[in-house]
């Protein structure tokens, strides 16, 4: 991989290295790659869960451009680039959609060229913003992308860093409250439903080195998610990410239940 800049942090792991250690990326340190597998030597599920999460995006993103005909994207915490990013897949759909990735990890904005290599019709755009200013985030997306058309934002295990899960829904309800009728939220986020044990042990390694930190969640709160913010789930709902956009013939037997769900829901 490139030198690290004077300004990234090379001695304390951190979430989105690790991520795209465990997804097979090279865009990683040492210490990431540490603490990355001390998880996988706890929870050897954990790099499962980061394909299945890649693979969730995927086909949302396919089905919202396919299907709905979204062609405009705001990719909040995107994460370092790897394969089939947000923009990838949209634009091979679609060539002419238009992406804004949002992030402000220093490593990930290093790497900020790489996201903004699309095709010549659309349009691909990268923020250097906080999740916690979701003002500032509509404030600058708004530059690039018409809010009088439908959006989907795509927030994929995002969330699960902010530990008020208050303050998580307050975000997102910022982030949705200027968009129009038809606008989509897709997100999902690491649980501890199928086995609490393993994935709480993961959690406690990764949070005692490695920043910032992750907090896991429940199905209810993907379901509070929805329906405080009156959003429509698109089926099968909140469900584990392996099992979303599967085709009903590819359902037997069914995909295997993982620690990691997601939802695809519309603004109505």
């Amino acid at each position: 991989m490139t030198e690290p800049s004077s300004t990234i942090d090379t001695t304390t792991p951190q979430s989105p290295r690790v991520w795209n250690y465990w997804l097979g990326g090279k865009d990683n340190y040492e210490v990431d790659r540490q603490v990355g597998d001390e998880v996988i030597a706890m929870t050897p599920q954990l790099p499962k869960l980061a394909r299945e999460s890649r693979r969730f995006l995927v086909r949302a993103v396919e089905y919202l451009t396919g299907e709905v005909g979204i062609r405009q994207f705001l990719d909040v915490g995107t994460g370092l680039p790897t394969a089939d990013n947000t923009h990838q897949v949209a634009q091979r759909v679609a060539p002419e959609s238009k992406i804004v990735y949002v992030d402000n990890d220093p490593v990930v904005l290093a790497h900020a060229r790489a996201l903004l290599v699309g095709t010549p019709e659309g349009v691909t755009k990268y923020l250097d913003e906080d999740l916690y200013e979701p003002q500032k985030i509509v404030r600058e997306a708004r530059e690039v992308l018409d809010f009088n058309q439908p959006v989907a934002v795509m927030l994929m295990g995002i969330l699960g860093h902010v530990a008020d899960w208050a303050q998580a829904k307050a975000i997102v309800r910022e982030l949705l409250s200027d968009l129009p009728s038809g606008s989509y939220l897709t997100t999902c986020d690491s649980t501890n439903v199928h086995d609490p044990e393993a994935m709480n042990r993961a959690a406690s390694i990764y949070n005692a080195s490695a920043s910032p930190l992750i907090h896991l969640r429940q199905p209810w709160h993907f379901t509070e998610l929805v329906t405080e913010l009156g959003l429509e789930a698109v089926p099968p709902g909140v469900v584990p990410v392996t099992q979303w956009g599967v085709a009903e013939d590819q359902l037997v037997p069914r995909p295997e239940v993982i620690d990691e769900y997601g939802v695809v829901a519309r603004k109505p």
